[in-house]
């Protein structure tokens, strides 16, 4: 991987996946970007244009959008050698990917994911998703993950972000690869705390979504955050993470952003509920994709197997799958016995 101008392939065309296609490609790289939807994927090519997920973005002419990423991988005469394939894909779609991207997979490479989530069926983070799937080819793993909505970068508007690997050389180049003057890229080593940060954020900006729905005001919103926060933090001890990590940009930062944004889904999926509506009924009127609605089911398995102190997701789960009243999310914190603030 010599020079400065990369070969980058880019699966899933939703926001994400548009949004860093345009900036890579701005930065001066080679971009092949692929999107599972036929629709989609014809209307990126004839207008290059995603109305459906970055609307009132024009891409650039020089994005190749392709009908089969296969080809990009294989065909280097053609393509050029694939330095970077970039995974923007839903956690819960993310092993389907990968068992048909490791056939093409035959030299040492740099796998980019900005998914953020937990697969329900196993209650694994991405990272151990990836391990599995591709335990016999040669890769390194990179997480991009930070306080940044595709919608605002897409402007340009200034945003920073975690390049995060067990390989700090990795993580180096990926912060090369997708700094600019408007997308600033940290580097960090702590893996699994960054994974768990993205996913359990996505879960608490639904509970703050709630609030939202529900006409609470500021007061209410920050004690829920606040609380939801310590509860990550009881998460974290479980899994031996880096606590330091959750004040972070992936962790912090992004709870900062999604908690309290327009643009975040995963609040709107949660202010809908505080609205009375069914989460089935949300989720099929949105074009894309919850993480958090999916992350919490497996979430609440952790939880409860464990026996951890997690009050707030507890109800969040038991609100949104279990029928439960959305004011039982505000009852968890504000009728349990009192205590000190930092007791369990």
């Amino acid at each position: 991987m010599s020079g400065n101008k990369k070969n980058i392939l880019v699966i899933g065309g939703g926001s994400w996946g548009s949004c860093l296609s345009k900036l890579l490609v701005e930065n001066g790289h080679n971009v092949y970007l692929w999107e599972y939807n036929e629709e989609v994927r014809d209307v990126m090519k004839t207008t290059k244009t995603n109305p459906n997920f970055l609307k009132g973005i024009k891409l650039p002419d020089e994005l190749n959008i392709i009908d089969d990423y296969g080809k990009v991988l294989t065909d280097e005469k053609k393509y050029g050698k694939i330095d970077i394939v970039l995974l923007a894909t839903p956690t819960q779609f993310l092993r389907g990917v990968l068992k048909r991207l490791k056939n093409f997979l035959n030299y040492n490479i740099i796998l980019v994911n900005v998914a953020k989530g937990l697969e329900i069926s196993t209650k694994k983070r991405i990272s151990e998703i990836v391990d599995e799937e591709l335990e016999n080819k040669n890769y390194n793993y990179v997480l991009l993950a930070g306080p940044t909505h595709a919608e605002e970068v897409a402007q340009r508007l200034p945003s920073a972000i975690l390049s995060v690997s067990k390989d700090e050389n990795s993580a180096k180049i990926v912060q090369k690869t997708f700094s600019n003057s408007y997308f600033r890229v940290y580097t960090g080593t702590d893996l699994m705390g960054a994974e768990l940060a993205g996913a359990l954020k996505n879960c608490l900006a639904i509970a703050a979504g709630i609030a939202d729905g529900l006409g609470y005001g500021d007061n209410t919103k920050a004690a829920l955050i606040t609380r939801g926060i310590n509860e990550m933090f009881e998460i974290a001890k479980y899994y031996n993470a880096n606590q330091k990590t959750f004040m972070g940009l992936s962790g912090l930062g992004d709870i900062i952003v999604t908690c309290t944004s327009r643009h975040s889904r995963n609040r709107y999926v949660g202010e809908k509920l505080g609205k009375g509506e069914k989460i089935e009924d949300i989720i099929k009127n949105m074009q894309m994709v919850s993480e958090g609605a999916e992350t919490i089911k497996a979430l609440y398995k952790i939880i409860k197997e464990n026996n951890l102190n997690a009050p707030i997701f507890t109800a969040l789960y038991e609100v949104i799958y279990k029928g439960k009243p959305v004011t039982d999310l505000e009852k968890t914190f504000m009728s349990r016995d009192l205590k000190s603030e930092f007791s369990n």
